[in-house]
């Protein structure tokens, strides 16, 4: 195949450098910006803009193939209308795009973080997670957390662990992402290096509580349109469920923000836009922040704690120590006839399988996991039946 010419696309990118420069805001990240830990050995001849590429690798992981049968609220429920985890990063994306838009940011960072921050996600979503969480804390790992599993996928084990080489900024804003803590605006923390990073991926492990604030604006949209994303739509899967009705949405809610998730998600969005413009933060006003907590609480009530969408809960955890036993196991006795060997060691370099303890390959294993190809790794008669809804 005849080569391209590196002059030609060395121009195509220099005018893509330029039109960012017109057309974003002296507030926005631009692409040149795009910090990676190692140099890419084709720069000079790859015209896509830095986080234009962390978009190409994301969507191109296997993890983010994975996303399509991991559970986003509801799980174990034949329902082909409930949103499932990749849908909620597409939304997510499109959210953070259009707010990114009007305000004169980096689309493309915004896209590579949306898309990219839920991928460290364990099947059967948060309460999967707490689960594998304990058996980490067990098995002397500390506490298991998605978004910094989202980095290590991304870094440590995606391309047989090699990693993706992902600009500083998509990381960042992928591990400072937190849809559930409650805030009414977010400044971005300007200034980080790889070696911020890796303090602060280091500290948030040993402190799960520890706050962290995206570097950029982009970061910061990214935070604000998870929880626009799923605020929503959440509470429309929970009324398609007959979980709740829409008459029981507080009063007002639906005065400021409505009852149904398109008028929920266009009344947050033109909130940040009208309070964000101009500004060096991404923020809602104070009266429709303090609604959307009370939103935020109301589903946290009557959705994510509902004992009606937990009866399979000891089951599922009783199967993840059965697995996580097992798997552990396997790789003690080098089992290499094992699925952990098979579909997952196999090939994986030698910088991750000498860097890694035995516990943390079976974490990541089990945290790659889709719903479906966990169950099928149980025995069959202990698994639990998908209830039709």
């Amino acid at each position: 195949m005849e080569k391209f010419d590196a002059q030609i696309l060395g121009r195509i990118r220099a005018d893509a450098n330029r039109r960012e420069h017109e057309v974003l805001s002296e507030r926005a990240t631009p692409s040149i910006a795009g910090l990676r830990r190692r140099p890419e050995p084709k720069a000079e001849t790859d015209y896509r803009p830095a986080f234009s590429l962390d978009v190409d690798r994301v969507l191109h992981s296997r993890a983010y193939s994975r996303y399509i049968d991991k559970t986003q609220v509801f799980y174990l429920i034949q329902n082909d209308h409930i949103t499932h985890r990749v849908l909620h990063v597409q939304l997510v994306s499109k959210i953070g795009r259009t707010i990114g838009r009007f305000l004169g940011l980096n689309e493309d960072l915004i896209e590579a973080v949306a898309l990219g921050h839920d991928i460290g996600h364990t099947p059967f979503g948060h309460d999967g997670e707490r689960i594998l969480s304990e058996l980490c804390r067990k098995h002397g790992l500390g506490t298991f957390q998605h978004n910094l599993q989202s980095v290590q996928f991304l870094e440590q084990v995606e391309r047989k662990g090699k990693g993706w080489n992902l600009c500083l900024q998509t990381l960042d804003g992928i591990l400072c992402h937190d849809g559930e803590v409650h805030n009414q605006a977010l400044e971005p923390a300007p200034g980080k290096t790889f070696e911020t990073f890796d303090r602060e991926v280091s500290a948030k492990h040993a402190d799960p509580q520890m706050p962290l604030f995206p570097m950029t604006l982009e970061g910061c949209v990214v935070r604000m349109a998870d929880t626009i994303s799923y605020v929503g739509r959440d509470l429309e899967d929970a009324i398609r469920l007959n979980m709740i009705r829409r008459t029981e949405i507080p009063k007002e809610v639906v005065r400021l923000l409505g009852e149904t998730n398109g008028t929920i998600v266009y009344n947050l969005v033109t909130d940040v836009i009208l309070n964000s413009r101009q500004k060096g933060n991404v923020s809602f006003s104070p009266e429709i922040s303090d609604c959307l907590k009370r939103l935020k609480a109301f589903n946290l009530e009557r959705i994510y704690l509902n004992p009606k969408i937990k009866t399979e809960l000891d089951r599922i955890r009783t199967l993840f120590e059965v697995l996580f036993e097992r798997y552990l196991s396997d790789i003690e006795t080098a089992n290499k006839d094992s699925v952990i060997f098979r579909r997952f060691l196999s090939d994986m370099s030698e910088t991750y399988t000498v860097s890694h303890r035995k516990e943390e390959i079976v974490r990541d294993f089990l945290a790659g996991m889709t719903d479906q190809y966990f169950l099928r790794q149980c025995p069959e008669h202990l698994r639990p039946n998908p209830r039709p809804c």
